[in-house]
This record gives structure tokens, C-alpha cells and sequence, in this order.
């Protein structure tokens, strides 16, 4: 049998252990102890102050224990905890601060904070300052103005500018510029031997145009890494140029024959009606001469006249129809 006060004791104990968890919950001892240990001087209500404004206090006190020992004294709690709650990564911001102090570079936490914030990692940029980045260029095509096609891969050594992360162009536009540059400088050569005898040619003009301006990084080099020959693209548009002449050409002269056939059409049209006009009179000349006969207006004198005048003409066409020969008597007949 449980007495009543062994039930009062198991009571105590479970509620002596519910206050110790939420005096832990809200009361981080160990963290306070290790920031006292390490010499960070934070009072421990700031750390139930945390709890209360949703902060976990490891998230700030960690990385300001890390820059204390960094030797960064110029960091405080509160801008730690401002730069947590604007959705920062704290860790991040201290490390990067740290490799900067590493490296003497002047690098503020406002600074690092505003970068950060623009969503670029300030840590890789830090460490592109000390260590440049190799960027290389896809092969690049332009047309020398002999019309030879040259294809040019570049390798772009940039470092960060942490003056102008924040608000600077990427890796994209540094790319862009410098194959805009590729192909203006091997399109103002006069030929392709030029621009394989002189490659470098390429990456003096690039580098001259100070491409890096507005962007996050500063150029040190631009190296030609191989040049290849192309096309023959002159070649190839002065053969799609003739043939489309040609076929101009050829539509035009099959304009005219259309024109032609329909003109030759309409000259036959025209003498077949002619034809048939004539045709349509010389029937009418019979109706008209025995009309002339029943009125007296033509005498049988005139008719035979008339038919003799007719067979003379036949026979002057015989004779022309046989190249001039003199008619056989049958014929005169």
C-alpha cells in the first residue's frame, strides 16, 4: 500500500522536476557559464530576455564567443541579435569578419551584415579577396573581316570588390563583357592569321575596356586559353547571296516567259477572230452579189468578170507556192 505520504513526495518530485525544466528553458546556465568562462561578460536575464523575443541564445552567444576570442571586441550581443531577428546568418557574419581581420582587410560588421542581408555570401567573398577566382569562358565565335570564323576560351582571374558586393553586377555580366570584347577584337582584325599569331591581342584590348566597372568583382587578368579556327563564313554567305540572286533571277525570267505566253495567247485570240470575221465577210460576198444580180445593180458581164479576176489570183498563188516556176499548161488550163 502507497501511503498519502509517499504520494505527497512522488508529487514533490515531479513538480521539482518541471521547475527545473522550465527554469533551464528560459534560464540557459551552461551556455552563461561557458560565455563567463571565455570571457564574455553577458548577464544572464539577457539570455532569458533571448527566450522571451524568440532568439535561441546559441545561435548568438556561440558566434560572439568565437569573435571575443578572434580578437574582435567591436561586436556586441545587440548587433548580433538585431542581425538574427532581420534573417541573417550570424555565424556566417562573424566568421567572414574574422577571416578579413586575418587578412587585414577592412571589413565593418555593417557592412559584412548588408551583404549578407543581399543574399551573397560574405564569407566567399572574404575568402575570393585573399584566394582570386578563375572564371572560364565558354568558346566565344567572331568573324575576322577576311570572313574566317575564330572561337576564343578565355580564363578571367577576378577578386571580390567588398566595396561593391551590395549592389554589383555577378559573374554573368563579367562573362558577357568579356566575350563581347572577344568578338569586337577579333571582328577589327583584318584577318584570322592576326589574331592566331597574336592571341594575347585579345586580352590586352578586353582588359583595356575596364569591363569590371559596376560589378562585384575586380578583373586581374584575362588570359587567352585556346584559339580555334571556324567556318568560312564569308565564303558561305557570298553562296546563299548568288543563289539568292539566282533565284531572283530566275523568277524574273519566268515572269517575262508568263508574260510572253500570255501575250503570244492574246495575238492568236486576236487572229482567230480576225480569221473569223474575214471568214464571216467572205460568206456574206454571195448573199450580197446575187442580191446585186436580182436588183440590176451587177450585170452576168461584171460576175464573169469577177470570177476570172478570182482565177487569176489562184494561179498567181500557185505559181508564188512553188518558188516562182513556170506553171505546167495543165495548170493554166
Amino acid at each position: 500500500m502507497i501511503t498519502g505520504s509517499a504520494i505527497t513526495l512522488i508529487v514533490i518530485i515531479v513538480l521539482a522536476f518541471i521547475v527545473l525544466a522550465v527554469f533551464f528553458t528560459f534560464f540557459p546556465i551552461a551556455l552563461w557559464i561557458s560565455a563567463l568562462a571565455a570571457g564574455v561578460k553577458i548577464s544572464i536575464f539577457t539570455l532569458v530576455g533571448m527566450r522571451l523575443r524568440r532568439v535561441i541564445p546559441s545561435r548568438i552567444v556561440n558566434p560572439l564567443i568565437k569573435a571575443h576570442k578572434a580578437g574582435l571586441a567591436a561586436v556586441t550581443i545587440n548587433q548580433l541579435e538585431s542581425h538574427y531577428l532581420a534573417g541573417g546568418n550570424v555565424d556566417r557574419v562573424v566568421n567572414a569578419l574574422i577571416a578579413a581581420h586575418r587578412a587585414n582587410i577592412d571589413l565593418t560588421f555593417e557592412r559584412a551584415a548588408a551583404i549578407d542581408l543581399a543574399g551573397r555570401d560574405v564569407l566567399e567573398a572574404v575568402q575570393m579577396s585573399v584566394n582570386p577566382k578563375v572564371i572560364e569562358t565558354p568558346f566565344i565565335a567572331g568573324v575576322a573581316m577576311n570572313g574566317i570564323e575564330v572561337k576564343a576560351k578565355a580564363r578571367i582571374t577576378v577578386r571580390a570588390n567588398i566595396d561593391r558586393l551590395v549592389g554589383g553586377a555577378g559573374e554573368e555580366t563579367i562573362v558577357a563583357r568579356v566575350g563581347e570584347g572577344i568578338i569586337s577584337t577579333i571582328g577589327s582584325s583584318t584577318s584570322h592569321e592576326r589574331v592566331l599569331e597574336n592571341p594575347d591581342l585579345i586580352s590586352q584590348t578586353v582588359l583595356a575596356k575596364g569591363l569590371d566597372s559596376g560589378t562585384a568583382f575586380e578583373i586581374l587578368s584575362i588570359d587567352i586559353a585556346d584559339v580555334d579556327i571556324g567556318k568560312n563564313i564569308g565564303a558561305e554567305l557570298q553562296t546563299e547571296q548568288a543563289e539568292a540572286d539566282k533565284k531572283i533571277a530566275q523568277a524574273k525570267a519566268e515572269e517575262r516567259r508568263a508574260m510572253a505566253v500570255a501575250s503570244e495567247q492574246e495575238m492568236k485570240a486576236k487572229v482567230v477572230e480576225m480569221r473569223s470575221k474575214v471568214v464571216e465577210a467572205e460568206a456574206a460576198v454571195p448573199l450580197a452579189m446575187a442580191e446585186a444580180l436580182r436588183e440590176g445593180n451587177m450585170g452576168v458581164m461584171d460576175y464573169m468578170n469577177y470570177n476570172n479576176i478570182k482565177a487569176d489570183t489562184s494561179m498567181r498563188d500557185s505559181i508564188s507556192k512553188v518558188g516562182g516556176d513556170k506553171p505546167s499548161t495543165d495548170e493554166l488550163k
